[in-house]
Parts: structure tokens; C-alpha cells; sequence
């Protein structure tokens, strides 16, 4: 297990396992979220178009001063500010609330993701439901758990499936393909993704650029039993853009990957 070795100084932080630094900070993630959740909040608009509020930037604060304190060799990719100092293959890569949409508007649809990334590869990840105390986590080879149990995706297929998508473009191409489906948008993809992982949904699509939406689902669906690539069917990094992500429970993945490369020629030079 991954430890972080106490100097034996007072004003030093104990040791602290991967694992447990992780529900740690999500839990806190999630008191914070709570707290602060209410309709009509407060909300500043980045130049990608999508908001950002005082949760958001507070949690993201948190994360890099406790990695900090007891990681401190480990760098930091946020969404809202990231820690790149020491430059290792070991990095963090963080989404403090991942649905600031839903969330900024009183929508209980938003969770805390973190993931720690070894050379471009997810070795762990959580990711906490603060309103139904949802804490999902995985580690490499040991399978994924919901609130300590362990977790499978379905074996359902296209038919009558339910499935998120987190691309406009991409419902019309795949209704008519699978004209049985039942589409959600949460307007977070790992919510989404999440409910991939605990059989719920069977994929979860997203066609935007950024690891902080993909790394913990990686991770945590393929320990699940599931499968993540890029919207290609390929294999990525996650410590940079990504081409996108596509998450399933392994069964539909080849059906999509079919659907989006008749659909998308030439999204993948965006």
C-alpha cells in the first residue's frame, strides 16, 4: 500500500495511506459542497463557458494544501488551479465539484473526483456523492467499492439501456442507432460515469478536453469491470487533454466507438 513515511517530528502529519487520504479529503470535499448549496448562488462564467463559484475554488484550494502536507513529492492538476512543482510521474488530478452547473442552479447532480495518476496512467480514484453520501474508490487491481462494497457494471446492451451523454451532437446519431434508449444529462460526466461503474447506466459519453473529467473514471469503471478510452476506442494519457472519453460496460463499447467514427469525421483534429 502507498504510504507516506512520519519523520517522527511532531509538527510533521501522521502517516497517511493513499486510501485513506482519499475518503479523508472527499468527505470534506463534501461537507463543503453541502454547505454551501442553495439556489440562485453566486456564479462567475470562464472564458470556456462554463461557471465557476466560491465551492469550487475552496475545494481545489484544500486538495493542494493537504497533498501538500502529506504528499509533498506529488504535484497537483486541478480544474480551478493546479501545483506543478516538482514535476514527477506522480500526479493528482482533481475536479473539486464536477456538475457546477446543476449545482450553481440548486440541482443535486455534482460530485468530488480525484485521482492519482503514475506516468500518464490512473492508479486510484474516488469519487463522493455528498447529497446521497455516495463514495466511490479504486485502486489498481483491487477492484472497485460503493461505501466499502464492492461494485460491478452490468452486462445489459443497447437495448432498452440508459446511458449519459455530455455532447449535444452525439444523442441524435446514437438514438437513431439504438432508437430504445433512454438518455440522461446530468451535466456532469462523472456522475454519470459513476452510475456506469455501479451498474446503473450503460455508457456514459463526453467529447470535451479535459483529464480532470476522465481521470477517476478510468480507474474506477475499468475496476468495476467496465472499459474507458478516448471517443475513438483508444487508449490516452491522463496527466493532459484528452480526446475526449467514452465509458461503458465494456459490452456496447465497440457499438458506440462504430456510431461516433461514422458521425464525428474529423472531431478529433479540434
Amino acid at each position: 500500500m502507498l504510504r507516506l513515511e512520519n519523520s517522527g517530528v511532531d509538527t510533521k502529519p501522521k502517516l497517511m495511506t493513499h486510501k485513506s487520504f482519499c475518503e479523508k479529503i472527499a468527505k470534506q470535499a463534501g461537507q463543503i459542497i453541502r454547505q454551501n448549496f442553495h439556489g440562485s448562488m453566486k456564479k462567475v462564467w470562464k472564458s470556456n463557458a462554463t461557471p465557476v463559484t466560491k465551492t469550487d475554488i475552496a475545494i481545489n484550494r484544500l486538495v493542494i494544501k493537504e497533498i501538500k502536507k502529506y504528499f509533498s513529492g506529488q504535484d497537483v492538476l486541478g480544474e480551478e488551479q493546479s501545483h506543478r512543482k516538482n514535476r514527477g510521474k506522480m500526479l493528482w488530478v482533481c475536479d473539486p465539484v464536477d456538475g457546477t452547473i446543476p449545482f450553481s442552479h440548486g440541482v443535486p447532480t455534482c460530485v468530488f473526483s480525484l485521482a492519482l495518476v503514475n506516468d500518464g496512467r490512473p492508479i486510484l480514484g474516488v469519487i463522493y456523492d455528498p447529497f446521497m453520501d455516495r463514495l466511490v474508490y479504486a485502486e489498481k487491481g483491487k477492484g472497485a467499492t460503493l461505501n466499502g462494497k464492492k461494485i460491478r457494471v452490468n452486462k445489459q446492451g443497447m437495448k432498452r439501456a440508459a446511458y449519459n451523454w455530455e455532447s449535444g451532437r452525439l444523442m441524435l446519431p446514437v438514438q437513431k442507432k439504438f432508437p430504445g434508449c433512454f438518455p440522461f444529462r446530468f451535466n456532469s460526466f462523472i456522475y454519470g460515469s459513476m452510475l456506469v461503474a455501479t451498474g446503473e447506466l450503460v455508457a456514459s459519453l463526453y467529447t470535451w478536453k479535459y483529464a480532470h473529467d476522465a481521470a477517476s473514471v478510468k480507474i474506477i469503471v475499468e475496476e468495476a469491470g467496465g472499459k474507458v478510452t478516448d471517443m475513438y476506442g483508444r487508449e490516452q494519457r491522463y496527466d493532459r487533454q484528452v480526446k475526449g472519453c467514452l465509458v461503458s460496460n465494456g459490452l456496447v463499447h465497440d457499438g458506440l466507438v462504430k456510431v461516433i467514427r461514422q458521425y464525428e469525421k474529423g472531431w478529433e483534429t479540434y
